[in-house]
């Protein structure tokens, strides 16, 4: 059983959180996953920045801009992340678009992640056909779980599949737009929460998108197994980025 398996088989209302490597500062990227597992964060999701984040909302794309300002990039992050696991035993995975990753070799980084003890990895952009017919061998020898996405507008048999394909858990987009921080769960939201829990499916799931705050994250636990939070978490770093502000921001979520 790996990371991802142990945790959503121990714990309940699973508090996933995101933020990007080399944001605020070049070298927080494992001070900041320390910071936040020993505050009680569950899993994280380390973005790997991209000039043309196209999902994401404002705060990311912010954040990302200003880590490749900083001098962020994949081989740079490797090297980062080679002490991971000496101070960190919460499932980590990296979240990033298909366009570098395919440019730093996807062979290559499936070998480079599972050096660091990555435990998945999230692609928004790499549809799950592609992944599977030329890139799933790789990511499998590397024991590494690529985690698929749906959205109220993906469809019942598309969920199914994707159910049936998954290995770590399901990543529910919570609407149809880009990330970005939101104070309260809108009704159609609950809609769609309630019709995928009602279909039972296998894999675990986890909703993100517009998970901001202690109401929208236990809202979306009673549907989900857990939730992320990312450009909520990404606004903290850019107010207060020091351990004791992680530690606040992660008790505030908790709190109910």
């Amino acid at each position: 059983m790996n990371r991802i398996e142990e945790t959503f088989e121990e714990r309940d209302a699973i508090l996933n959180i995101y933020y990007t490597a080399g944001f605020p500062d070049l070298n927080d990227t494992v001070r900041i996953a320390k910071a936040l597992e020993k505050s009680g964060a569950d899993m994280l999701e380390i973005g790997i920045p991209f000039s043309d984040p196209v999902a994401d909302g404002p705060t990311i794309q912010d954040s990302s801009k200003l880590a490749l300002e900083n001098g962020m990039k994949l081989s740079l992050l490797f090297e980062q992340l080679k002490e991971l696991r000496s101070k960190v035993q919460i499932p980590v995975l990296l979240m990033g678009y298909v366009n570098p990753i395919i440019q730093f070799g996807i062979e290559n980084f499936c070998r480079k992640c599972a050096e660091v003890g990555i435990d998945g990895t999230i692609i928004p952009d790499l549809p799950i056909q592609e992944y599977e017919e030329h890139y799933a061998a790789h990511f499998e020898e590397a024991g590494l779980a690529n985690i698929f996405l749906i959205s109220p507008n993906t469809g019942a048999k598309r969920i199914a599949e994707i159910d049936e394909k998954s290995t770590g858990f399901i990543y529910m987009v919570s609407s149809a737009g880009v990330t970005g921080a939101k104070s309260e769960v809108q009704e159609g939201q609950l809609d769609y929460f309630k019709r995928i829990a009602d279909m039972k499916l296998k894999s675990p799931k986890l909703i993100g998108f517009g998970i901001s705050n202690s109401q929208t994250f236990h809202s979306a636990c009673k549907y989900a197994e857990g939730a992320i939070i990312g450009s909520a978490f990404v606004n903290q770093l850019k107010e207060d980025a020091s351990d004791e502000g992680i530690r606040d921001f992660i008790h505030s979520i908790r709190t109910q």
